[in-house]
């Protein structure tokens, strides 16, 4: 009924109904603090807007904040700022961030559907004689055939597809400039700034456009599978002992977790160059976190999940030179000490030794963690090589069938980094899976390298850490904003279709990262609870277990898909993210002899919701809302 009133044809009822339930869900969702219920603009934690949903279907542009000169210009973007600001309160997004001495305050209301409220202001810590802008970044892929209108209250921006308005509450230059991919509009705020002399501005947008609901068909092809998807897991370093075991507990409790990567706590295992820690440890004098840490992997083996043990932090001793002498950032990048090599492979090996012998935990694989970058541990590309292969040697001499990750690398874009021990056959024989970190770069076409990488030495691969920025854990509140679940699980679902890869371990499934909110958790209030991302992630983990991926086939791009399938017990699950409007979609490809089918939906509204499905002439059939995650699982 509700709707029926809203999107009827009856105008004063529409106007004043929408009016009382806008504000009754606005009270509502702001009590909760909650990701809000009529979010429609895409607003990132540093400030820039990707474009305003109507009826789920994105009017895309992207919006910056810049301050220079033609020649000299620093723009807002992802890590570009240190810290930005974050917070939602109902409506309103508002994001506080710094550039070139200048505060920014940027709030972006929703105030209905396709229209809302922007304002701005910059405030200068120093007279800063360089102009200030609101930019807003036009694809030509999309407006390379719009009209561009320009005047001192407003700028329109207009083809077939999509309308933009901008107007603004006072006089303002604006000029248009052709920039890689796409033209930009720049909106000037103030030409120069005075200190602590506020600029400021507010600007109506209003964006409109046509909205695809046509039916998406997905083909799957069980006949050709490919790689075994062992299940989704998860990371496991800990550093929170108040917040991180009841986040543990709710997860391992609530998720099936099948693949696990705990840290290995070099320093405070061997703290001391000479000192034996396999007979401290056996004396009692084993550190309580290199404790935990290891009964946490204890906990996940006895689970059933292979584990990986991962290092951060060298012990001195182990470093090249004065740790004092390495800059002060959250990249360590230290160097090991190549005199002490040996010394270093018997510490390393002796936790794994350890760790088997006292514990009963045969460790799958071990790693440096980000070694490309050097987080903490910095390697060269011929350096990681030398490393898998001498100490693959020691540990297979030491009979620890312990192999090595071939990477583990920061990110998708440092692929060239694992090139020389991919083309080593000398390093083959100890390498154990290919590992990349989702934070950045994840094109199709970097995917599909990484994918590639792997089939050559016939090796699984891993996403030793999944997830979409880095930098979140300074701007938390963007955990619980549903834009943030739907980049986190289009990633995943891609990944899934274009690397099929053996497992995506979270980062983390800890109070890090965490997929939960509440309980004081990032200073959050009210029960712990699960976010829209815990019930993506649970979703994406009811794939069966022992399941092969399954090529497929889709004919709309603002539908991302991938499907599995354990053929023997004939158990499929095919996860679709509707990046767009409200459709249906039409399943072929499958079994004719299906038995049972289960479809879930989880979005603002819904978590892990089950909804109906048919089947029609051995098609399926399900309804997608709007900008959705859907799942379907089938059995024979």
């Amino acid at each position: 009924m509700i709707f029926f009133y809203i999107y009827g044809d009856k105008p004063l009822i529409n106007i004043i109904m929408k009016k009382i339930i806008f504000c009754a869900l606005a009270g509502f969702f702001m009590m909760l603090g909650e990701s809000y219920l009529w979010a429609q603009t895409e607003v990132m934690a540093w400030s820039n807007i990707t474009g305003v949903r109507v009826e789920g279907e994105l009017m895309e542009f992207e919006s910056s904040l810049r301050i220079g000169t033609a020649d000299d210009m620093e723009i807002t973007g992802k890590e570009r700022q240190r810290r930005p600001q974050y917070h939602r309160d109902g409506s309103s997004q508002r994001v506080i961030t710094s550039m070139r001495g200048v505060q920014f305050t940027q709030n972006v209301n929703d105030i209905e559907s396709g229209r809302v409220e922007i304002s701005l202001e910059a405030v200068a810590q120093e007279n800063v004689p360089q102009a200030a802008y609101f930019c807003v970044s036009l694809p030509n892929e999309r407006y390379a055939d719009a009209q561009i209108k320009l005047s001192s209250r407003s700028v329109s921006i207009t083809n077939s597809e999509r309308q933009l308005s901008f107007k603004f509450d006072k006089s303002l230059k604006s000029f248009v400039k052709a920039e890689e991919d796409a033209q930009v509009v720049y909106i000037c705020l103030a030409s120069s700034l005075k200190k602590n002399k506020v600029a400021s501005a507010k600007i109506a947008l209003t964006a409109s456009g046509s909205i695809d609901n046509e039916t998406v068909n997905l083909v799957l092809d069980p006949k050709n599978p490919g790689s075994l998807f062992l299940g989704f897991g998860g990371n496991f370093r800990l550093q929170n002992p108040v917040a991180d075991p009841k986040v543990i507990d709710y997860c391992l409790n609530n998720l099936r977790v099948a693949y696990g990567r705990v840290e290995m706590p070099w320093s405070r295992w061997q703290p001391e160059e000479n000192m034996d820690p396999i007979a401290a440890a056996r004396e009692g004098k084993l550190d309580p976190h290199v404790e935990k840490s290891i009964l946490m992997a204890k906990r996940l083996k006895q689970i059933g999940m292979p584990v990986i043990v991962s290092c951060w932090f060298p012990p001195t001793w182990a470093i090249d030179g004065d740790p004092a002498s390495y800059p002060r950032s959250n990249v360590r990048a230290y160097r090991l000490n190549p005199t002490k090599t040996e010394k270093i492979y018997k510490s390393l090996s002796d936790y794994i030794k350890f760790m088997k012998q006292d514990y009963g935990i045969e460790v799958v694989m071990f790693s440096f963690n980000e070694s490309d970058l050097g987080i903490d541990v910095l390697h060269t590309p011929e350096e990681h090589n030398r490393f898998i292969k001498d100490f693959g040697k020691k540990l297979a001499s030491m009979n620890l069938p312990t192999k090595l990750l071939l990477g583990d690398n920061s990110d998708a874009t440092t692929f060239n980094f694992i090139l020389p021990a991919l083309n080593d056959p000398a390093a083959r024989p100890y390498i154990g899976a290919v590992s990349f970190h989702s934070w950045r770069g994840c094109d199709d076409e970097t995917l599909a390298k990484w994918r590639d990488a792997a089939r050559q030495i016939n090796v699984p691969l891993i996403i030793g850490e999944g997830s979409t920025d880095a930098a979140a854990h300074s701007y938390a509140e963007i955990f619980n904003e549903s834009t943030f679940a739907l980049y986190e699980i289009n990633l995943y679902t891609r990944i899934c279709a274009i690397c099929q890869p053996l497992s995506i371990l979270q980062w983390q499934l800890t109070s890090d990262y965490s997929l939960l909110w509440g309980d004081g958790i990032y200073r959050s209030e009210g029960p712990l609870r699960p976010t829209q991302r815990f019930w993506n992630i649970k979703q994406l983990a009811s794939t069966p277990e022992q399941a092969l991926a399954i090529p497929l086939q889709c004919d709309k791009s603002q539908v991302n898909a991938a499907a599995f399938a354990n053929i023997t017990r004939g158990e499929y699950a095919v996860h679709m993210v509707n990046n767009g409007a409200e459709r249906e979609a039409v399943i072929a490809g499958l079994p004719s002899n299906i038995s049972s089918v289960k479809a879930y939906v989880t979005n603002t509204y819904d978590s892990m919701k089950e909804v109906e499905v048919s089947i029609e002439d051995g098609k399926l059939k399900v309804h997608l809302p709007a900008i959705s995650f859907v799942t379907l699982l089938i059995n024979e």
